[in-house]
């Protein structure tokens, strides 16, 4: 093999490489958002719950004459 064969299979490498690197950013963006989403809808709802829940008990509960 001459120089030029293997420098040219580098830089086909190299391109390879950085199509990877993208590709895997693009993916790790994906989770990331995936997970602030789900946060979003799973676990402020849970906070915010109790408040909610004493909310309508408050509502439920009979006046003090009854």
């Amino acid at each position: 093999m001459d120089d030029t064969s293997i420098e040219t299979k580098l830089a086909a490498l190299e391109g390879k490489i950085d199509a990877i690197y993208t590709s895997v950013e693009k993916t790790r963006k994906y989770f990331l958002w995936t997970l602030i989403i789900t946060l979003a809808v799973v676990v402020l709802p849970l906070l915010f719950l109790p408040f909610a829940v004493s909310s309508f008990l408050k509502t439920l509960t009979l006046p003090a004459g009854f």
